[in-house]
């Protein structure tokens, strides 16, 4: 008897964790959903070939990069990283199933992020050093109609002064793509 008892209270704590996910989703989305896209939140950087570019640098943490995923209808080209200050990437890895095709990992401390999503259906995962390269990355992996989202949910200060650093970079490498700049500068076995 004691048994049965004990199968319900579990049952019991699962479905109240589950309720107090989605409570925890559905009261961020909401505070959220109020703000406008300012600069560097879900800011629409360009449509370049059919691909847009949002930069939502001011991601700093997990929840609001689920957020910036969870609004984007379209497959995504995910670009993260930076310092990872504890992130339980656990809420994103059902939302990265479902929606990005690939990451690409800007920052020195990214490890976590590769070991978080290496088993998920993204096809391919990179590593690049600079706001340049990730774009470049992005760019080549692509397809019209995709989204390219730059939302590292960690901190900004490994490679950029700060997520403002951060945005302008990942900005400038956007319209120095449009220009035709941005390929010119890796050799050809990278484009």
């Amino acid at each position: 008897m004691e048994k049965p008892q004990s199968s319900s209270k579990s049952a019991m704590k699962a479905t109240s964790m589950d309720r107090l996910i989605k409570i925890r989703k559905d009261f961020i989305k909401e505070r959220l959903s109020s703000l406008q896209s300012d600069e560097h939140n879900f800011e629409t950087v360009s449509v370049v070939n059919g691909v847009t570019y949002i930069n939502n640098s001011a991601s700093t943490d997990v929840d609001s990069t689920w957020l910036a995923m969870d609004r984007i209808d379209n497959n995504i080209i995910w670009i993260a990283g930076g310092v990872d200050r504890g992130n339980d990437y656990t809420m994103l890895k059902e939302l990265v199933n479902d929606k990005v095709l690939h990451i690409v990992c800007l920052g020195t401390y990214i490890t976590k992020i590769f070991k978080a999503f290496s088993q998920s259906n993204s096809h391919i995962i990179i590593n690049a050093s600079s706001a340049d390269e990730a774009v470049h990355h992005a760019s080549l992996l692509a397809r019209e109609g995709d989204t390219v989202l730059l939302s590292p949910a960690c901190a900004s200060y490994d490679l950029f002064e700060s997520v403002e650093d951060r945005g302008q970079q990942f900005k400038r490498a956007v319209k120095d793509l449009i220009a035709g700049e941005l390929h010119g500068r890796y050799p050809a076995g990278q484009q």
